[in-house]
C-alpha cells in the first residue's frame, strides 16, 4: 500500500493544478445542489415496530384527526390572577380564534371549556392541531401562531408553546463552536511551528466537510433524516479532516527538517506513510459508523451513513487534495534554517551510520517514564479509568424531555407552566389507543369504560381522561396523566405495567397500545439497548481483524481493544455522572438531569471505535517501523511514543476542542454528544494510548510483533509504515536551480559586504 500511496503522492503533486481544481469544481456543485435542493430535516425519532409506532401508524389510518401535529399553548396570569378575569378571557379567546385561522390549523381547544384550567385558573393550556404529522408543519404556520398570541400577551398574559408541532429547532455555527475550531488552529500552530502550515489542515477540512454536509443536506430530499444527522456529519468530518491533514503535513515538515531532502519526494513519503495511515485509520471509522445499520434503527443507519461518507471524503481529501497543496507551497513549508539542526523536537547527531536524525523531545521522555515501571502504570491507569466507569452502572436511556431545553425557551417554560399548574405527570402524557375492529360493536363501548377504569386503578396514574372515538367507533383514544414527570424511572416502569395489564382489551377482542411521546422514548430507548451487544461484539471483532492485518500481531489488537473498552465506559461513566445525576449543570449549562440520550451510547461505540484507531495505528505504525529496521522491541516503544506523541497529542487535542465546542450548544442531543465524544477521545488519546499502550507494549516485548506461522502465511502483509520504499529519491531538477541559485545569492551578497567595508575603510 505504502508504495501505490508514495505513486499517487507524487502524481497529485506533479497535478496539483487539476487536482485542486477538481475538488474547488465538486465543492461548487455539490455546494449548489445542496444549499437550493436541499429537504427538510425531521426531529421525530420513529423506529418501525415498536408499540407507539405502531400506535401512530394506526391513528394516521384510521383516526387523521387525532395524528397531526399538535402545538399546546399554555398561558399564565401574573400571581394573583385568573384567566377567568373578564378583560383576560376575552383577550384569550380573541387570540385562540386567530389562532384557528392559521394555515394548517385544524381545530382549536378552548380551556375555559373543556377545563384544562388549574385549580386556582392561573394556568391553563388549548391544543392547536393541524391537520399535517408534526414535521410537516412548516415554519411559516408556528410564526402566524406565535403572533396570533399578541393579544393575550398584552393583556398581561404569559404565553409558551409545547406539544409535538413546537419542537426546538437545532442550530449549529454558534460563539462555541468558533471557539472550538479557535483552539484548534492555536493547536495546530504549536505542533507545526508555522501559522501558514497550521492554516493548511483548517482549509482543506473545511472543503471535505462543506461537501458532506451539503451532499447530506442535498439526499435529505430524498431520503427522512433528522437534524442530528447533519450535525453529527459537522462534528466528525471537520475533526477527523483537521487531524488526517496534521499527520500529513506533520509527517512532510519532520522530514524537510534535512536540508538534503526533495520537496516532491517528501510529500510523496508523507502520503505513503502518515498517508497510509489514516486511510486505514479512516477505513476503520467509516466502518465503525457503516456498522449502525445493524441496529435495524432507520434514523440511526442513516445518521451513521451520513458521517461516514463525510469521513470518507476526509480521506480523500487528505491523500489527494492536501498533497497538491502542499506541492503549491512547495518550499515555503520548510522550517526556517535556524531550525535545521534541531527542528520537531529532533537533534542532529553523527554516528556510525552517518548523519541521522534521532528524538529529543518530550516524547521520548515520557516514553522511557512510562516504560520505566511498566506493570505499576497499567494497574494504576486501569483502575482510574474503572473508576470514571462506575456511575455508568446505572445508565438509564431515554429521549430528552422539554425540560432538558434551554430555560428561557418557550418549550422550558411551557414544561415548567404544566407542572406547576397541573402536577409533574402532566408533561408525561400517555396515550392508550384501543382498536376495537375485532370487538363485537354492542361491547365496544363497556369495553372501553371497563379499560379506563383499569387504567385509573393503578398506583401511578394520577387522571385518566375520558375516551374520545373516532366516526365508526372501531378506534378510541384514552389520555392517561402518570403522576411522575416523562425522565422519572417510576413513569418507565408505569408504560410496561399498563402493557402488561391489557387483559381486558385482550379478551374482548380488541387490541390496546400504550404510546403518546413519553411511551416512544420508553421503546426508542428498548429498541436501542437490545441492539447494543450486537454492535458492541461486531465492533470489538472488527478491531481485532483490521488491527491483526495492519501490525501483523495477535497481542497488539486485543490489547487495543480492551484499552477501547475501558475508553467507552470512562466516557459513559462521565456521561451519566453530569446528564443523569446532574453535576456540573451550572457550569456546562444543562437546564435538566435526565436520562442520557438513548442512541447515544451505540453513537459513542462507533465513533470512538474509528477515533481510537486512529491513534492506536498512528502511535504503534511508528513503533513497528522503528522495530523493522531495528529489531530493538523496547526501544521501539519509547521512539514511537517520542516519534508520534507529540502529533498525536495534537490531534486529540483538535478533536477535543472540536466537540467541545458542541457542548455548549443549546440542543440536549447534541450538547450530550458533544460531551461525550470529547470526554471520550481525551481519555483514549492520553490515558489509554499514551500511557497504557506504551506501557502494555513494554510488558509485551517481542511477544508483541509474533504470528502463528499459519496466520501470518495468509494475513496480507498491507505495509502501512513504508518499509519498502526506497531511502530517497534523487533530487529534482528544480530543487538543483534552488541551490544553485541560493549560492550564487550568497556570493553575491558576501562581495557586496566586502565592497562596502572596502569603501568604509
Amino acid at each position: 500500500m505504502a508504495s501505490r500511496l508514495y505513486t499517487w503522492g507524487r502524481w497529485a503533486v506533479r497535478r496539483r493544478g487539476s487536482v485542486i481544481a477538481v475538488w474547488v469544481l465538486l465543492l461548487a456543485v455539490v455546494g449548489g445542489l445542496g444549499i437550493t435542493l436541499h429537504g427538510k430535516a425531521t426531529t421525530e425519532f420513529s423506529v418501525p415496530g415498536i408499540e407507539s409506532q405502531q400506535a401512530q401508524e394506526l391513528l394516521k389510518k384510521e383516526f387523521p384527526q387525532a395524528s397531526g401535529g399538535v402545538a399546546r399553548v399554555v398561558f399564565a396570569a401574573p400571581e394573583g390572577g385568573r384567566l377567568t378575569a373578564p378583560r383576560t378571557e376575552a383577550a384569550l379567546k380573541a387570540s385562540l380564534k386567530k389562532a384557528a385561522r392559521v394555515p394548517g390549523v385544524l381545530d382549536v381547544s378552548d380551556p375555559l371549556k373543556t377545563r384544562t384550567v388549574a385549580a386556582d385558573l392561573r394556568i391553563g393550556y388549548a391544543d392547536v392541531r393541524f391537520r399535517q404529522p408534526a414535521s410537516d408543519v412548516p415554519q411559516t404556520s408556528k410564526d402566524a401562531l406565535d403572533r396570533a398570541m399578541a393579544q393575550a400577551r398584552h393583556a398581561g398574559l404569559t404565553v409558551a408553546f409545547g406539544g409535538s408541532a413546537m419542537d426546538a429547532k437545532t442550530e449549529v455555527g454558534g460563539p462555541a463552536e468558533v471557539v472550538g475550531v479557535v483552539i484548534a488552529f492555536a493547536v495546530l500552530a504549536l505542533a507545526l511551528g508555522s501559522l501558514m502550515a497550521a492554516g493548511l489542515p483548517l482549509l482543506t477540512a473545511l472543503v471535505g466537510v462543506a461537501i458532506g454536509v451539503l451532499g447530506v443536506q442535498f439526499v435529505s430530499r430524498w431520503v427522512e433524516m433528522t437534524s442530528t444527522a447533519t450535525v453529527l456529519a459537522l462534528m466528525i468530518g471537520l475533526a477527523v479532516g483537521i487531524d488526517y491533514a496534521l499527520f500529513i503535513i506533520s509527517r512532510h515538515r519532520e522530514q524537510l527538517a534535512d536540508p538534503d531532502q526533495d520537496v516532491a519526494d517528501s510529500i510523496a513519503r508523507a502520503v505513503a506513510t502518515a498517508g497510509g495511515a489514516v486511510v486505514f485509520a479512516g477505513a476503520t471509522v467509516i466502518i465503525a459508523l457503516a456498522a449502525l445499520a445493524v441496529t435495524g434503527i432507520p434514523f440511526l443507519t442513516v445518521m451513521g451513513l451520513a458521517a461516514a461518507a463525510t469521513v470518507l471524503l476526509a480521506v480523500l481529501v487528505a491523500v489527494s487534495l492536501v498533497p497538491a497543496v502542499l506541492g503549491l507551497f512547495g518550499e515555503r513549508l520548510r522550517p526556517r534554517a535556524h531550525r535545521t539542526e534541531r527542528t520537531e523536537g529532533t537533534e542532529r547527531t553523527e554516528g556510525p551510520e552517518g548523519r541521522r536524525r534521532v528524538p529529543g523531545s518530550w516524547g521520548l521522555a515520557w516514553g522511557r517514564a512510562v516504560t520505566r515501571k511498566p506493570l505499576l502504570v497499567l494497574l494504576a491507569g486501569t483502575v482510574g479509568l474503572l473508576a470514571l466507569a462506575v456511575p455508568a452502572r446505572d445508565l438509564r436511556l431515554g429521549l430528552p424531555s422539554n425540560a432538558s431545553q434551554p430555560v428561557d425557551s418557550t418549550q422550558h417554560k411551557s414544561y415548567d407552566l404544566l407542572t406547576e399548574g397541573f402536577g409533574p405527570g402532566f408533561n408525561a402524557t400517555l396515550t392508550a389507543v384501543v382498536d376495537m375492529n375485532g370487538i363485537p360493536a354492542a361491547d365496544r363501548t363497556s369495553t372501553v369504560k371497563a379499560l379506563s377504569k383499569t387504567l385509573a386503578s393503578d398506583r401511578g396514574v394520577a387522571v385518566v381522561a375520558p375516551a374520545v372515538t373516532n366516526a365508526d367507533s372501531t378506534l378510541a383514544v384514552v389520555a392517561v396523566v402518570p403522576k411522575t414527570g416523562p425522565d422519572a424511572q417510576a413513569t418507565t416502569d408505569l408504560v410496561h405495567r399498563l402493557r402488561e395489564n391489557a387483559s381486558t382489551v385482550d379478551k374482548a377482542g380488541g387490541t390496546l397500545y400504550i404510546a403518546g411521546t413519553t411511551a416512544a422514548a420508553i421503546d426508542v430507548a428498548g429498541k436501542l439497548s437490545d441492539a447494543l451487544p450486537l454492535f458492541v461484539a461486531i465492533i470489538v471483532i472488527l478491531a481485532l481483524l483490521l488491527l491483526t492485518i495492519a501490525f501483523r500481531s495477535l497481542l497488539v489488537p486485543v490489547k487495543a481493544a480492551l484499552g477501547f473498552l475501558l475508553s467507552v465506559a470512562a466516557s459513559l461513566g462521565a456521561t451519566v455522572w453530569v446528564f443523569q445525576e446532574g453535576h456540573l449543570n451550572g457550569v456546562l449549562d444543562i437546564p435538566s438531569a435526565g436520562p442520557v440520550t438513548s442512541f447515544l451510547p451505540v453513537l459513542l461505540i462507533g465513533v470512538l471505535f474509528g477515533l481510537a484507531m486512529d491513534y492506536e495505528v498512528f502511535l504503534v505504525s511508528r513503533m513497528r517501523e522503528h522495530h523493522e529496521h531495528t529489531g530493538d522491541a523496547a526501544e521501539a516503544v519509547t521512539q514511537g511514543v517520542a516519534r508520534s506523541g507529540r502529533v498525536v497529542s495534537a490531534a486529540a487535542l483538535i478533536m477535543v476542542a472540536v466537540f467541545g465546542g458542541f457542548v455548549f450548544n443549546h440542543d440536549p442531543i447534541i450538547k450530550s454528544i458533544g460531551f461525550a465524544l470529547a470526554f471520550g477521545v481525551l481519555v483514549d488519546a492520553f490515558v489509554v494510548r499514551m500511557t497504557l499502550v506504551p506501557a502494555a507494549m513494554a510488558l509485551l516485548g517481542r511477544r508483541a510483533w509474533g504470528l502463528p506461522g499459519w496466520l501470518d502465511r495468509i494475513t496480507p502483509d498491507v505495509d502501512i509504515e513504508g518499509a519498502r520504499l526506497p531511502r530517497q529519491a534523487p533530487a529534482e531538477p528544480e530543487r538543483k536551480e534552488r541551490e544553485e541559485r541560493e549560492e550564487h545569492e550568497e556570493h553575491e551578497e558576501h562581495e557586496e559586504q566586502e565592497e562596502q567595508e572596502v569603501a568604509a575603510s
